[in-house]
């Protein structure tokens, strides 16, 4: 009887081992591609029980280079970081300095990688990623933050494994809803697009008549409240929006105060007739 339970819970054992291996949960996570080591870029580069061999502050040349303690220059450029400490371990190893060489790159600043941030902001151009991992929100602060002209809505464009992408980032989500999550990381390459808001226009009797700024989710009340409200002659009733469809063909809106206002819409606001 002993033997036979014994069986079972080896028979169970082997069983839940082999499906460990071939459950695809299992698996490994696939790696994520490495940062390419480029001119200007600031490593630290320490080896393991080998404190006078730590380089901290390196900047790699235009060479391509750095110098490193004891095997002079080395050519990292172009490599990525798990690349580049093979390259020092092996010439640490090949030159008879250390016998197994376990060397460490830290990637401080990234200067070689640049980014392009245009539009509505203060002060488009172009900007180094300084820091690992810097996010879409990083770099609109650097140039200088969305002017008020800007939409809330960013586009990031690049590429990511070999692909094109074009996403929508949602900064007021970001900042204001604490959705970090859509605050995506940038690489070498990147553009940032801050597009003009999007604008309305309202005419007739109202006090400010013309273009404005659409804020999100704006109802018509809203909209005649940012025009400074009805004139002395103005009124509430009859109020017509003139919007564009699908085809483009316009159309013509009986809206309620508390509709919502689209993008590139005309309201007209009639006079009263007593």
């Amino acid at each position: 009887m002993h033997n036979f339970i014994r069986y079972v819970l080896l028979t169970l054992a082997l069983c839940t081992s082999a499906f460990a291996q071939t459950s695809p949960s299992a698996s490994a996570p696939v790696a994520k591609p490495e940062a390419v080591l480029g001119v200007g870029d600031i490593v630290k580069i320490t080896v393991y029980q080998n404190p006078d061999l730590t380089v901290d502050g390196a900047r790699i040349s235009e060479a391509g280079q750095i110098n490193f303690p004891l095997i002079g220059s080395v050519a990292i450029g172009g490599l990525t970081a798990s690349a580049a400490e093979a390259k020092i371990a092996k010439g640490l190893r090949d030159g008879g300095f250390v016998l197994r060489p376990q060397v460490t790159i830290q990637v401080g600043q990234i200067r070689s990688s640049v980014i392009s941030v245009l539009g509505q902001v203060a002060k488009p151009g172009r900007y180094p990623i300084e820091t690992v991992g810097a996010k879409v929100s990083e770099m609109l602060a650097t140039a200088g933050g969305l002017l008020p002209s800007g939409a809330d809505v960013v586009t990031l464009v690049g590429t990511r494994n070999g692909r094109s992408i074009k996403l929508d980032i949602d900064m007021p989500a970001i900042l204001q809803s604490g959705k970090a999550e859509l605050d995506l990381p940038v690489e070498n390459g990147d553009i940032i697009y801050a597009d003009r808001a999007p604008t309305a226009y309202i005419y007739g009797e109202v006090q400010r008549p013309g273009q404005f700024k659409l804020e999100r989710g704006m109802s018509l009340m809203q909209a005649l409240a940012q025009s400074g409200g009805l004139s002395a002659r103005g009124t509430q009733r009859g109020i017509k929006v003139h919007r564009r469809d699908a085809n483009g063909t316009v159309v013509i809106l009986d809206m309620g105060l508390n509709d919502t206002v689209g993008r590139d819409d005309v309201i007209y606001v009639k006079e009263s007739l007593f």
